[in-house]
Formats: C-alpha cells, structure tokens, sequence
C-alpha cells in the first residue's frame, strides 16, 4: 500500500495546505479531495493491470452483447450462456463454473438499470461510488467546518482504509485523516457507533420446473473485499417471478458490529415450451391422433409429480380441455392447483388415396357448419 498527501503551500484559505489525500491499495486509486470551497468529494477508480480480478472484466463482453443492448437482449443472452455453462449440466467442468459466475455477475449488474447506470459510467469501481457518483459528502456543503466538522463523519471509508477516518486508532491513517479534517486539532469524537452491514443485491433466474415444485439453486456475489463466493439457494415450490427471497445474516458486515446484512435475491422464472401457468394453474397441450379423437382413448400425460392415464371422450375435438384435478403448482402452504391438458389432433402428414375417399364420405355423411358462430 502506498499513500500520499498533496500540499499546497500557498494556499491562502486553508492554514494546514493539505489539499488531498491519496492512496494506492488492492490495486485501487483512492482520492479524499477539499475543493478550494472547503467541500469534501473523494474518488475512487481501479488501476488495470494483467493480473485484475474478474470485477475488472468487461460485462458486455462476458455476455457476449453490445453495450447498447436492450433489457430483453441482455436477458436472452444471460438465458442462453447460462444454460450453457450451468454447472448442474457441467459438473466436473471447474472452467464452465467459473464461467457461469462470471455472467451471472455480469447479469446482476447489466440488468438492473441503476447498476447499470453507475457501470456505465465508472467501470469496475461503480460500487465504491455509491448512489450518487463521486462527488460532496452528506452535509459538506458551505466552508469547512471547525474542530473536525460534522459535514463528513457519515461518511464511512472503512472498505479502503480499514475504519472511519477521524477516529483514534494505530491505524497508519488516522494522523493524516486527522489533519485533513480537523485542521491538526484534538480529536473530541468518540469511538464511531457500530452500523449494520450492507445488503447485497442479486438477480436469479430459476428453470420453469424449479419454480413450480421447489429446489436448490446457485448465485455468485461478490463481496467488498473482491472475492467471488457461490452460495447454495433454497427454491420454495410455487414461487413466481418477481418474488424475493431473503438470505438473513450472509450479507457484507457491518462496521463495528455483530449485524451483517441480507443478500435479496429477486427470482425470474424462465419459459417453459410446452406448459404455461397461471398462479396455481398448469396449461398444457397433448397432441392426440385422429383416431384417438374419433374412437376415444387413453393417454399419458406428465404432470409434475409424475406420469398421469386420462381418458380421451369419442368425438373430441381439438382444443378440447381436460382437467387433472390437484396435478398443478402446489405452493407452500396453500392448496394444489389443477392441470388442464387441452387436446390437439395431428394428423398424418401423408395421407394415400383410399384415406382421403373415406373422410370424403364421412363429411358428406355428416354435414355441418363448424363456423356457424364465428362472428366479428
């Protein structure tokens, strides 16, 4: 780590001079300014270098879209490079793992529109910057206040120095923090009160099947410090997209306290090409043979619980909805729904000459008018 004051020696407004601090650590550059007003601003930015750690990579790259991407582009790619590179579906595959924590990092900041915001326009260091960018501290507008002022003590630069600046510790910090904001003069602060840590904000996306019976899930965060870590996340049965679910105690610590955060995940559940759901409904559609709607008969169809016979009715027509009483979504807590198979008539896609003659005179033996009510 290194670290540095600049001075101004004929600096007429401040006694002191110093005009900022600076320090290199972790491959960071950290800048705690006071413009010529007496206003408190710092930045903060990364140094690359060969060796940067993945919060350094480009997200756009990792999802392989352009930085113009739209909402819906960045979903479709996030879908198909994590079905990709899942490691359910890679499970000795150490660089498919990696990878899939990549972009499922990538996606829980390019699919938020106010990280994306912030990324946009900061890079790698947008969450250093809080919600509002580089810039004043809470309350430091006006001249510079005496005796320490009180402008900046909210603001917390524990992820970089290591504590608050301004509090008595043997930190290589506190003297020149010292100097900075009280002008050399005493200390009369005591010790920073204890805050709760952060939360951490993820997205998911969790298969159709997941969503509707429950099971296991993993996400990648990334903590201050850098690191990425996998966590395993419990799926309720019947949770639907836009739910959240709440991880007590694993968010970022708290600064002096024994009260970390929450990590709150935000659920999206992906498409599934045969069955569609509404709230504890299941809809699917089972195609069935000309002869099995004419004659009746007996089908299997999957249900998720298993295997399900149901009776096809002689006559049926296509569109015609079956209903398979408790084989729908069963959410905690809360009775099963229902599955409806709505039958679909395929027929062969060659038909010789023998075929089309006997439908001929089945029609001309049974006319009717199948459009009768259809009407505007």
């Amino acid at each position: 780590m290194e670290i540095w004051k600049v001075h101004h020696r004929h600096n007429p407004t401040h006694e002191q001079g110093t005009r900022a601090i600076g320090a290199l650590s972790g491959g960071r550059l950290w800048l705690l300014r006071r413009d010529m007003n007496g206003g408190f601003s710092f930045v903060a930015t990364r140094i690359h270098d060969d060796s940067s750690l993945t919060m350094d990579e480009d997200y756009y790259k990792i999802l392989e879209i352009s930085r113009s991407a739209s909402q819906a582009e960045i979903q479709k790619a996030y879908r198909e490079l994590a079905r990709k590179y899942h490691p359910d579906l890679n499970p000795d595959n150490q660089s498919a793992k990696e990878r899939f924590q990549k972009v499922q990092l990538a996606f829980d900041v390019l699919n938020d529109s106010k990280k994306r915001e912030l990324y946009d326009r900061y890079g790698s260091a947008f969450e250093s910057m809080g919600a509002g960018g580089p810039g004043r501290a809470p309350g430091g507008g006006g001249g510079w206040p005496p005796g320490g002022g009180a402008g900046y003590e909210g603001v917390d630069f524990s992820q970089f120095f290591g504590e608050k600046y301004g509090a008595e510790s043997a930190s290589p910090f506190g003297d020149i923090f010292s100097q900075f904001t009280r002008g050399g003069q005493p200390s009369r602060r005591g010790p920073a009160a204890p805050t709760r840590g952060n939360d951490i904000q993820s997205n998911l996306q969790i298969p159709f099947q997941t969503a509707v019976t429950g099971g296991e899930a993993q996400i990648s965060v990334r903590r201050h410090t850098g690191k990425v870590e996998t966590i395993t996340v419990k799926i309720p049965p019947g949770i639907e997209s836009g739910k959240k679910i709440r991880l007590r105690g694993q968010g970022e610590t708290g600064s002096g306290s024994n009260q970390p955060g929450d990590i709150l995940i935000t659920v999206s559940v992906a498409s599934h090409p045969l069955f569609q759901r509404t709230g504890a409904r299941l809809d699917v559609r089972v195609p069935v043979t000309l002869a099995e709607a004419v004659l009746g008969a007996k089908v299997d169809v999957p249900t998720p619980r298993g295997v399900v016979t149901v009776t096809v009715p002689p006559g049926s027509s296509s569109g015609t909805r079956l209903k398979i009483k408790g084989q729908g979504v069963k959410p905690r807590n809360a009775p099963s729904g229902d599955l409806f198979a709505e039958l679909q008539i395929v027929l062969p896609e060659k038909l010789d000459d023998a075929a089309l003659d006997a439908i001929r005179q089945i029609d001309e033996a049974n006319p009717c008018d199948p459009r009768a009510d259809l009407k505007w």
